[in-house]
């Protein structure tokens, strides 16, 4: 076991705030640095799978997003009109008292997290990022942004899409690609008769609504774009009432009370995948900074929390720091693969506007294996 070793954590959104919290169970120092000052969190909603739930059930933390968030059993489908096409199943794979799907607000969940970080014991530095490793016979020397420099046993990058870490180590790695479309994300009103989430397949978009508490949910839409052009702000709400005007049911609902005063996000979609090995040396990548994906498996967020479980597990198995994240890349690598992989196919199909039965067939499958254990 390589207990009571110092280790740093660059970067302090989800995947870097689990794994801290992992460690610092296991009895290791942990110092947690964060760019922004102000240790914020951007974004709406966030669907929740089953592999999610399951994953944040290790971490400790499923009962308090059950408490802020929205948990339920399955998913209805609607054609875009608003009629119902089925129910889809959603085993409760993260424990009987935990349902099979969740929403929460990304600031909540953020919220949650800090909380547990926080109280874990480990050091957290805001406003604060390296500027150098150094790598010695027993540790590593980083330089901080702040003038500071101090010795660890392993720096974790949990830096996100634009990695600064994953540019350090691996100059010559694929950049983040766009992958052709862009999500639309509106927090709006829960109506009291809306038990679970929703899904709406239209022609050439696919909307979405999830609970995410109590009197809240979210709308999710992804469209194809050619590139991924700036949207000035002022014209959100315009554009997302255009892109939905072939829809009924709720989402028309909401369309029509889209306005000025609604709460609208907008990003393009940009994916990468990092081949092995995820380490060199005492630095190691995980979450976005290693396998950044697309939505489409609602998975993102889940597979990052994985990697802090099981980098944890390794650490802790072996006393050998190279065999434990050769281990840890090894048991991660294809399950990452597979959901970036699927994930960009499933964008594809939906650009290319391909038969239903083949975008429903690869989400089954793929839905499958991500029930098997981590």
């Amino acid at each position: 076991m390589i207990a009571g070793k110092r280790i740093l954590i660059i970067g302090g959104g989800i995947s870097g705030m689990c794994a801290a919290i992992e460690l610092r169970k296991r009895g290791m120092h942990v110092d947690l640095v964060e760019l922004d000052p102000q240790w914020r969190v951007y974004g709406a909603g966030i669907t929740l799978s089953g592999p999610t739930l399951r994953a944040f059930a290790r971490v400790g933390v499923a009962q308090d997003i059950m408490t802020h968030g929205s948990c339920a059993d399955g998913l209805d489908a609607f054609t875009a009109e608003g009629l119902p096409i089925g129910q889809l199943p959603t085993p409760r794979i993260a424990g009987p008292d935990i349902p099979g799907v969740g929403g929460i607000l990304r600031p909540i969940l953020a919220r949650i997290l800090r909380e547990h970080t926080l109280a874990s014991g480990t050091a957290v530095r805001c406003g604060v990022s390296f500027s150098k490793f150094k790598e010695a016979a027993d540790s590593i020397r980083v330089d901080f942004s702040d003038g500071r420099s101090e010795p660890y046993d392993l720096v974790i990058g949990a830096d996100g899409l634009q990695s600064a870490v994953r540019a350090a180590l691996f100059p010559d790695a694929p950049a983040p690609h766009y992958t052709g479309q862009g999500s639309w994300r509106a927090v709006v009103p829960r109506p009291a008769p809306l038990a679970r989430a929703q899904m709406y397949m239209g022609r050439s978009v696919k909307a979405g609504i999830n609970p995410v508490s109590k009197d809240e949910m979210y709308m999710f839409v992804t469209e194809r774009r050619e590139s991924p052009d700036h949207i000035d702000e002022a014209l959100w709400a315009g554009e997302l009432r255009g892109i939905l005007k072939e829809f009924g049911g709720l989402i028309g609902e909401i369309r029509e009370g889209l306005g000025a005063q609604s709460r609208i996000l907008y990003r393009p979609f940009y994916a990468v995948l990092l081949p092995p090995p995820w380490h060199r040396g005492r630095v190691v990548l995980i979450g976005d900074a290693a396998h950044a994906t697309t939505p489409h498996l609602a998975s993102g967020a889940g597979i990052g929390v994985e990697d802090a479980v099981v980098l944890a597990e390794e650490l802790e198995r072996s006393t050998d720091l190279d065999l434990a994240l050769t281990a840890f890349t090894q048991r991660r690598y294809e399950r990452c693969r597979m959901v970036v992989e699927n994930s960009l196919a499933l964008g594809d199909m939906e650009r290319r506007n391909a038969p239903r039965e083949q975008h429903e067939q690869l989400m089954r499958t793929t839905m499958a294996a991500l029930l098997a254990p981590i």
